[in-house]
């Protein structure tokens, strides 16, 4: 029997991309990564050792990059997924619900040596993650350059590729490899702390990253090769710290990323925003994104918000133009009555790319994905069954209105 990354998927051409073929491909936004079946499990009181207690158990499903492809499809764009998943429940549940949105299952991996991805959450009386078990062992044994280079021509005119850490090194530089030679810009999702150091290998050919404050310093230690930053020590206090002091405290870490080659840095801070940080020499005004005129991509997003958020309205100020200078802008977090906080970095990247395709710039398309970020935090589901773009568009705003500029000079 042969092995299942050696199928190739009907239509495609394994290893190369003809030209007429390369002229054909739809335009649309990849994501590799992993596809999740989330086994959530909620106590209804103190739980105790040895024996079973009361609650509630939800299947949810999820996984990094599928969350933020499911994401993308519900502002209207069209995302093409690679994946893997088996023939089990877990992986039936997970394409029965990618077709029943009609989507292209062509780059998702099945075969029956394949155990599909599954986590199990349980979670305390108070909502915090007691415990889990990850199995998740198939998505770096069957995601493998092999299989991601099937889809070299999807790759070649697509306007941005996504990648989740969930891959290995040599999967991630498979992948970024490819996007580099069609131009193609890199989005880098962290998933955790410990998959996050992955970016060490591929940090030259990353656009976007999007870590939290943990992800952040364990990347920048990463690609220095040493472990010299920490994460913000907070005390017991209810003191708020400051979006100045958030900044300048992450800085250090912020400039290797930078400096070693990632062009824009989306740092969340869960309930205190977000920073959007590049060296000023890269302009973000001037970032392009292939096909953003195609019918696969939502113009009611783009008119809904474009006339809300005004373009450019935060590059007013001057751009920096020394080499040395840093670019920094925060994004206030929209309130919300959290029910589940799972699947709100997953979102704000997926609100975020899905507005980037659409046309709009990146300053309206992280307050997008800010406003994508709150609804989901509102549902016990990873992904939002839809979103009102007219309530989406008015949160975009709310966010857009409230940026800042935080710093505009030199590293130092």
């Amino acid at each position: 029997m042969s092995s299942p990354e050696n199928e190739t998927p009907r239509g495609v051409q394994s290893g190369f991309c003809k030209e007429d073929q390369a002229r054909k491909c739809t335009v649309q936004p990849i994501v590799i990564g992993g596809m999740v079946l989330d086994v959530n499990a909620t106590s209804s009181m103190h739980a105790n050792p040895r024996t079973t207690t009361p609650g509630k158990v939800i299947f949810s499903l999820g996984g990094v990059a599928r969350n933020v492809a499911d994401c993308i499809s519900k502002l209207e764009a069209r995302p093409f997924m690679i994946s893997a998943v088996g023939f089990d429940m877990a992986g039936n549940m997970l394409l029965e619900h990618w077709e029943s949105a009609g989507l292209s299952i062509e780059g998702i991996q099945r075969h029956q040596n394949i155990e599909t991805a599954v986590v199990c959450h349980i979670f305390d009386e108070k909502g915090e993650v007691a415990a889990g078990v990850a199995h998740v062992e198939s998505i770096e044994q069957f995601l493998t350059p092999r299989w991601i280079e099937k889809f070299k021509c999807k790759i070649s005119c697509s306007p941005i590729l996504m990648v989740d850490a969930n891959l290995t090194s040599s999967s991630l530089e498979a992948s970024c490899q490819l996007a580099a030679q069609f131009n193609t810009p890199v989005w880098f999702e962290p998933v955790s702390v410990a998959k996050s150091r992955r970016v060490a290998s591929v940090v030259q050919y990353v656009t976007f990253a999007s870590p939290n404050e943990d992800e952040l310093v364990a990347m920048a230690n990463a690609v220095s090769g040493k472990e010299i930053f920490h994460p913000i020590w907070r005390d017991d206090s209810s003191t708020k710290l400051s979006k100045e002091y958030f900044f300048q405290t992450l800085k250090p870490a912020i400039w290797v990323l930078l400096d070693k080659g990632v062009k824009v840095l989306v740092v969340t801070l869960g309930s205190e925003g977000v920073l959007v940080c590049s060296k000023a020499k890269f302009n973000l005004q001037r970032l392009a994104f292939k096909g953003n005129q195609s019918p696969y991509f939502s113009k009611q997003l783009y008119e809904a918000v474009s006339t809300v958020c005004p373009k450019d309205k935060i590059f007013g100020a001057s751009m920096c133009k020394p080499m040395s200078d840093l670019f920094a802008v925060h994004f206030p977090a929209l309130p919300a009555s959290v029910v589940r906080l799972t699947g709100a970095g997953d979102c704000l990247v997926g609100g975020t790319i899905a507005s980037l395709c659409a046309g709009l710039d990146v300053m309206q398309s992280i307050a997008v994905g800010i406003a994508a970020a709150k609804v989901v935090v509102e549902v016990e589901s990873n992904v939002p069954d839809e979103y009102c773009l007219a309530k989406l568009a008015d949160d975009a705003r709310s966010v857009y209105s409230g940026a800042t500029m935080l710093l505009c000079q030199s590293k130092l």
